[in-house]
Formats: C-alpha cells, structure tokens, sequence
C-alpha cells in the first residue's frame, strides 16, 4: 500500500531577506524586550528566521507606554551600541512606533510630531475591547494631515468578528492592513485566525509583520505550517511588504 502525504509548508521558508514592519524589540520601552540582552535575543530568532531588515515599533500608549521620539531614540542607540558590528553589518534597523488611538494620539497628530515607517506610513492601534466612537473621522484626520494609516492586527479586533463587511469600509476610506504573522496559527485563538484567513481571501490585507514581543513568539513562528490557502497567498503579501519598506 502506498502512503501520500503533503509536504508541510512551514512560514519561515517563505522570510528569507524580510522586512519585519512590526516588532517589539527596543529595550526596556513597553512590553517587549526588557532590556538590552533579551533585544538581541530578539534580533538574532528573527535574523534565524530570514528577517534582515527591523522596523521596531514601541506602543505610544497614553496610559502605560508614554513614550515619544526621544524615549524610541534613546533605546535605539542603546541598543545600536550594544550590537555586535557584525551582527550590525548584516541587518538594518529603523525604528518607528505603533500608535494607540487615544486623546493623546490626535494632539500629537496636530502637531504631526510621530513616528512613522518609511515614508508617510503610520502604523496605529484600537483597544481590544471597543474602537473609537470617531474611527472614520479620525482616519480621515490622519490622510490629511498626509500620513498614510495602517491598521496593525485588524484580525485581533473580535468587535468586527460579526460585522466582517466593516473592513471592506476601512479599506475603501483609505486604510491599509497589516496582520500580524502569528494570526495564522491558533496562538490567539481559533476565531482571530479565522478571520486572518477571510481577510487575505477577501485580498483585504495589504503588509504583514511578526508583532514579536518574546521569544516564544519566535519559536512558534519558526514551527508555524501554513495551509493551502496562505501558502499560495502569502507570497504576493510578502513582497508587498518588502516592496513598500525595503530600505536596501
């Protein structure tokens, strides 16, 4: 009797040379790396992972994470200093900042004194138990002010679980979609990945990222096995990202 089995299609054999637009690797800043060794840490499972290029983006939290342009500064040249120039020569790193949508996020919008990714993209954030009463208008507010907004884990808001047609209104106003890597395995529930794999059938999402904060995260990206339908769609979404941020 002969056996057929699939070949298993693990994620990390589609990240050589990536651009990782969303982690959590500067030290000591929110809720990622504690301090400067367990950045390296970070660093090094990513580089493993295929990642050469890191965007890190720290939280700008009113609340619990404060920080600003000098707090993201400083951790990076810490962590730019602590770095091996080897391990430095074979990566980049440029830090930006995800942004919680909160009253202290639009007096900074006013000012136009954020963070962003390459270019005019900034990476933003809702609550996980309700959005913004004004999401459109705040939405409309970013554009304006010339920032392009990308909406990081849209997958992870349940709010939408039930009301799936909303993110196909977020899109058509003008906002991209970043999902995070790990959406497409269980790690944050079976619903959260369901709703991952509607959304890039639905070619709804437009970058993706790791959103690693530790090194389990790191571990289970490295065991991650794709199913059929993101092993042919992924690909597309990848180099998109690359594409878009690639600074090399």
């Amino acid at each position: 009797m002969f056996h057929f089995f699939s070949k298993k299609e693990f994620l990390k054999d589609l990240l050589e040379g990536f651009v990782d637009i969303h982690c959590h690797i500067l030290p000591g800043i929110d809720d990622g790396a504690k301090n400067i060794n367990e950045s390296i840490e970070l660093i090094k499972g990513l580089q493993e992972l295929g990642v050469k290029q890191f965007m890190p983006t720290p939280h700008v939290m009113q609340d619990f994470y404060p920080n600003t342009d000098e707090t993201i500064g400083d951790a990076y040249q810490n962590l730019l200093q602590a770095l091996d120039p080897k391990l430095l020569s074979e990566i980049t790193i440029n830090p930006a900042a995800e942004y919680m949508l909160d009253e202290n996020f639009q007096k900074q919008l006013n000012t136009q004194e954020l963070f962003t990714l390459k270019g005019n993209y900034l990476l933003i954030e809702m609550s996980y138990f309700q959005p913004p009463i004004n999401l459109e208008e705040i939405i409309f507010k970013i554009k304006m002010k010339g920032y392009l907004p990308i909406l990081a884990h849209p997958e992870r808001y349940s709010f939408y679980h039930n009301t799936k047609g909303y993110y196909k209104k977020l899109k058509q106003i003008g906002c991209f979609f970043q999902l995070n890597l790990l959406s497409l395995s269980n790690h944050y529930g079976k619903d959260v990945e369901k709703i991952a794999n509607y959304l890039i059938d639905e070619q709804l999402i437009d970058f993706v990222g790791t959103d690693t904060h530790n090194n389990n995260h790191i571990k289970k990206l490295t065991n991650l096995i794709l199913n059929k339908n993101s092993v042919s769609k992924l690909p597309h979404i990848i180099e998109n990202t690359y594409n878009t941020f690639s600074v090399i």
